[in-house]
C-alpha cells in the first residue's frame, strides 16, 4: 500500500483527491475509470438524499459519513474535469469562496443590514449582478 495514504498530519482533502487519482489511474478500479461527469449525476442525488435522510435523523455520525460520501463523488467530478484541463479543486474552492465574500458585503465590507428582508434584497441584487455580462470598455 502507498505510504501516503496513512501518513499521519497530510492534508484528509489532499490525500482522498490522491486515493481518486490512484482509482481512476491504469491499475485503478474500473468502476471509477468508467465513470463521467454524467454518470455520476445519479451517484450525487442518491448520496445527497443519504445526507438530507441523516440530517433528517439528526444522526451526526451518519450526517459524518454522508458528507464524506458526498465529497467523494465532488472529488471524482473535479478529478475528471481536471484531467481534462477544465479546472481543478483550487479554482473551484478560489471561486465558491470569492462568491461568498462578493454576496455577504455585511459581514466582510462592514455594510450595514436592518434586517433578514433586507439581507435577501442584497443577496438578489448581488445574484443579478453576477449574471449580467461584463461590460467592456473601449477607449
Amino acid at each position: 500500500m502507498d505510504p501516503s495514504l496513512k501518513e499521519e498530519g497530510v492534508d484528509p482533502f489532499a490525500r482522498l483527491q490522491h486515493i481518486v487519482a490512484i482509482l481512476r489511474g491504469k491499475d485503478g478500479c474500473p468502476w471509477d475509470i468508467k465513470q463521467t461527469p454524467e454518470s455520476l449525476k445519479k451517484y450525487l442525488l442518491e448520496e445527497c438524499q443519504e445526507l438530507a435522510v441523516a440530517i433528517d435523523n439528526a444522526d451526526a455520525k451518519e450526517i459524518c459519513q454522508e458528507i464524506g460520501d458526498v465529497f467523494f463523488v465532488l472529488t471524482l467530478l473535479i478529478t475528471m474535469f481536471a484531467e481534462q484541463q477544465h479546472f481543478t479543486a483550487d479554482d473551484v474552492f478560489e471561486q465558491i469562496t470569492a462568491k461568498m465574500i462578493r454576496r455577504h458585503p455585511h459581514v466582510f465590507s462592514g455594510i450595514p443590514l436592518t434586517d433578514e428582508h433586507d439581507l435577501r434584497a442584497q443577496w438578489e441584487r448581488i445574484k443579478a449582478e453576477e449574471k449580467q455580462p461584463p461590460t467592456s470598455s473601449h477607449s
